[in-house]
């Protein structure tokens, strides 16, 4: 993860001796060689304006910040992995306070539960619902919490809202109980159908089902960033993982913290996949503060 210096491979040729010609061609096929399997990286960093950035840029912004929104692609095995290095890196650095979309409000109870101890790996599937690859893409994560007693917060509306609002709009939530709306972002629901993102959706659904869609994305925003904002901390960062639609272009999330807290510093993480790594696509310029590019030939989780 962590760029590997200069002179780690020429380090180890001071305890030998060669002759002059052999040491000289060592030296170059063993400068090609370490150049070659440097090259051979599954991702590449760019900033928003496309050009090349790294993994230490970004974590020197995070530092700095109020918030990460770390956009994923949720099948992707390397984006899993950058997220559990980052979390580790950023922790050495400050204490964390993490959360993400996989796991859904009405849920926090059973995930304190878990890091607190009370119930077992085997209680905790049992009783939260839980993504098919939790095991071997987010379950690090949420262990990595409990081994540093760090909080992780289930920011995600429960499913059966946005199913709500998408068949009955969002008046199908004044009928919730309180308890009920304790897991969803407090209403009335801000929404502008001119953002980009959302245009986009209608443009997806060929202006079919009318705001429906983007109104039940807008309700999962929102409500991650409702819960984002009840846990903010001084002194501390906030990691949040989630599917990057969910933050591209500094919408979605990002665009609702704005609503509820303004000039919260947020960095964004977006994810692409690209056959080349060398150069990032116009599509993707301004998708986030930084855009981490991914071979898509890289390994799938599920």
């Amino acid at each position: 993860m962590k760029e590997i210096k200069k002179n780690k491979f020429l380090s180890t040729l001071a305890p030998l001796s060669f002759g002059k010609g052999l040491g000289v061609r060592f030296l170059i096929l063993l400068i090609a060689t370490s150049s070659f399997a440097q090259n051979k990286s599954p991702y590449q960093v760019f900033d928003k304006n496309g050009k090349k950035s790294s993994y230490e840029k970004i974590l020197k912004a995070a530092e700095k910040s109020e918030l990460v929104l770390f956009g994923e692609h949720h099948d992707n095995s390397v984006v899993h992995w950058l997220q559990l290095e980052f979390t580790k890196d950023l922790a050495e650095k400050k204490p964390l306070v993490l959360g993400a979309e996989m796991i859904e409000a009405d849920n926090q109870k059973q995930l304190n539960q878990y890091l607190n101890d009370e119930i077992d790996q085997k209680k905790f599937d049992t009783t939260a619902r839980l993504w098919n690859n939790y095991k071997t893409d987010y379950k690090p994560l949420v262990d990595f919490a409990k081994a540093k007693k760090f909080p992780f917060i289930a920011t995600n509306v429960p499913r059966r809202y946005a199913s709500m609002v998408f068949k009955k709009d969002f008046v199908g939530l004044d009928d919730l109980s309180d308890e009920e709306k304790s897991w969803i972002a407090p209403l009335p629901i801000p929404f502008d159908i001119n953002l980009p993102g959302y245009q986009k959706m209608l443009e997806m659904m060929g202006g079919h089902a009318g705001e429906k869609m983007p109104k039940a994305q807008a309700i999962k925003d929102a409500t991650m960033a409702h819960f984002i904002i009840q846990n903010l901390k001084s002194g501390t960062i906030f990691v949040h993982y989630n599917g990057t639609y969910h933050s591209d272009f500094f919408e979605g999330i990002s665009w609702y913290v704005n609503q509820y807290r303004k000039n919260t510093k947020i960095i964004t993480i977006a994810t692409v996949e690209q056959k080349e790594l060398t150069k990032l696509e116009q599509e993707h310029y301004n998708k986030a503060d930084f855009i981490l590019v991914i071979d898509e030939d890289v390994t799938k989780t599920y």
